[in-house]
Parts: structure tokens; sequence; C-alpha cells
């Protein structure tokens, strides 16, 4: 056993807004977690690490609907078993209730707090919207305001959909204004029938997409905005394996922890047939080390296409998750990452030399500058 990552759900599904796009909202809600079931996994996710860091990654639906004293009691039960252990903590959220005293909170402990937002008002609010159907993203960035003057250490994670895709320079230029310089672009992409659903974004848009916002971040960013993708290639190209699970050559010990107990392989199949157990019958360590957990590791690898096997930027995507495949056995975004791969091959190629060389990445942006001085396009 060699540890494992799970975003646990205390809420279950319940959530404070109705997103348009939101896959989540259709799973059965269970109750709030209870007091057993987080003392089980806090334990039992402490014993299932072998070194001396702890990472617990909380997320829903929406976790601040479980109260602040629900996560109070995480904090007391994580420091009565931490067994020695440094204890570290990630918060997922929509922002809409975070107050002075939510803060408070996550500066004293240490929590580092994702920011769920599409973007300016005129992008985020088209799907974003509360239960009554009212726009949400003056209430994100009342949240984000108090992050900011608590000292509270957060990122902006941005679903990229059909339509805020279509935006790129001005929705990245926004949200590298916001006071945080961790970004993260999730793909929206809800297959039916093996094809994308209206708010999915489609493939050629999520390339260029990306392409128009790296254009933007390698020219004017680097090293002091961080875009998990761009640094997670940049990691490829050096040798590292992708910080992304989608991209990564193989799934598993990712797991999903619903609020009664149940842990599924992936936040992305908690479906029936993908529940390993529950916790109050066999230890996370064990659900973790099964056959089960195992042979669902390897499934990505071992269902590539032929085309996918033969790609030349296999190393980089490993053929995207499993539940965006088409009928073709493909990606439906495949289009899109080869386009962004392909146009940052050669930016990435001279930040690897420059660090095999023992200097800064960054001396790129000088270099492109001077490009642009002499009148010369490209890397």
């Amino acid at each position: 056993m060699t540890g494992c990552h799970v975003m646990a759900k205390p809420g279950s599904s319940r959530c404070n807004l109705n997103c348009r796009y939101c896959f989540y909202l259709d799973k059965p809600q269970q109750p709030v977690m209870s007091d057993d079931t987080l003392t089980a996994f806090i334990c039992q996710h402490i014993e299932a690490q072998p070194g001396d860091e702890v990472q617990f990654a909380w997320q829903g639906g929406e976790p601040t609907l479980c109260g602040l004293d629900f996560f109070r009691r995480v904090v007391a039960l994580q420091q009565q078993h931490a067994q020695g252990k440094r204890i570290y903590n990630s918060f997922q959220t929509n922002g809409i209730l975070i107050t002075d005293e939510w803060c408070r909170f996550f500066k004293e402990h240490g929590w580092l707090v994702g920011i769920s937002l599409d973007g300016p008002p005129e992008l985020h609010d088209v799907h974003r919207v509360s239960r009554s159907g009212n726009p949400t993203q003056h209430k994100v960035l009342q949240a984000i305001t108090a992050l900011k003057a608590h000292g509270v250490e957060f990122n902006l994670l941005v679903v990229v959909s059909s339509h805020n895709s279509q935006h790129p320079q001005a929705l990245y230029r926004y949200l590298r204004g916001l006071g945080t310089p961790y970004l993260q672009f999730i793909p929206l992409l809800e297959m039916n029938d093996h094809q994308p659903d209206e708010y999915s974004v489609p493939a050629k848009s999520w390339g260029d997409f990306l392409c128009a916002v790296f254009d933007i971040w390698v020219r004017e960013d680097m090293g002091r905005v961080f875009v998990q993708l761009f640094d997670s290639t940049l990691g490829v190209w050096n040798g590292f394996s992708s910080q992304m699970c989608s991209l990564g050559k193989t799934c598993g010990h990712a797991f999903a922890l619903e609020s009664n107990g149940d842990l599924y392989q992936c936040d992305h199949y908690v479906y029936p047939s993908f529940r390993l157990g529950n916790l109050h019958k066999t230890t996370l360590s064990k659900l973790s080390d099964s056959e089960e957990a195992r042979s669902f590791g390897q499934f990505k690898k071992s269902s590539l296409s032929e085309e996918c096997q033969s790609c030349s930027v296999l190393k980089l995507c490993n053929g995207d998750c499993p539940k965006h495949r088409d009928a073709s056995g493909k990606s439906a975004l495949c289009e899109g990452y080869r386009t962004f791969f392909l146009y940052s091959e050669p930016y990435m190629k001279v930040m690897r030399d420059l660090i095999r060389q023992r200097r800064s990445p960054m001396e790129l942006m000088m270099m492109l500058r001077q490009q642009n001085q002499d009148g010369q396009t490209g890397c």
C-alpha cells in the first residue's frame, strides 16, 4: 500500500446552488456525515498514509452546508489521531456562505481554500445560479474579498464550458487580477450516449482556449501565475508524472467518500458498480489495496485505442479520463488537447532545456520579448 487520495463529501450532494451544468445534483442525497463516520474516516485516512504528511480534501456538493462546527470537530479529531504526522486540509467551495468566521477558522488552521468561479458576471452567471435562479458572482467576490482580508491562501477553479471558452483572453486577465496566483481550468464534458451535452466545451474550443491563455501566460506571467495544466505539462516534459489524474498514465487510488462511509473508485464514478465498500465494514487501507481498486487503476491504460497508443502526444494526455471517451474510444476532447500540446511543445522544450542548464524557465519570457522587438514570431 502506497497511500491514497480521498475526496470527502461530508454533506453528500446537497448544494445551495443550481448550476445548470452540474452532474452531481442528481445523485441521491445522504444525511450529513455522522460523528461515527467522520471519526472512522479520519483515523483510517491517517493510518492509510505511509508518510509523515496526510492530505485531507473536503468537497461536495457544498461542504459549508455542514456548518463550521462540523469542521471544528474535524480539526479536533485530526489532532487527536495524528500519530505525529503533519495534517493538511483543502476545502473546495462555491464561496456563497463564506463569512469572516469561516475565514478566521481557515487562517488559524492553515487550510487551503478552492473557490469555484467561472469568470466575470457575464460569464459566471450564465450557469452558476442560486436555487431561485439568481446570479451568484457578486457573492463569490465577497468571499474572495474576505479570504484576502484574512490572509487565507486560496486558488480559483474555473469550469470551462461552451460559453466562457469563447472569451479566453478576457477571462484569464480577469482571473489573474483577483488576488491569487493559482488557477485551475477544468473542461466541462458531460456525455450523453457518447456525445457531449450542450453545456460541454467542444474539443476545438478547448484547444483554442488553452492556446490563447498560454500565449498570454508564457509572455507575461510565468513565475507569478501558476496554471495547473501548464505547470503539469512542463513537469511531464521534465520527466515527472502528471499532476492531474485525468492526464496520468493510470487511474485509481483517488477515491470519493460519501457521507455514509461508502467509498467509490473516483469522483466521476460514483455509481453502484464502482462502490468499493463502506468504511464501517472494511478499512480504507484494505479497500485501497484491494484487487478491485488495483484493476480499476489499470483500466485506463489497457483500454486505449490503437490510434491513441501511436499518438505523438500520448505521454502528455495518456488518453484523458476514461469518462470522457466517445464511441470511437478516444477522448471527446482529443482534438483540443492535441492542439494545445503541439502548440506549446516548442515553448515547453525551451523551458525544459533551461531547467536542465540550471537556469530559470522564466528566461523564455525575455527571449520572446526580444523576438517581438526584432519582429520575429514563434519560439
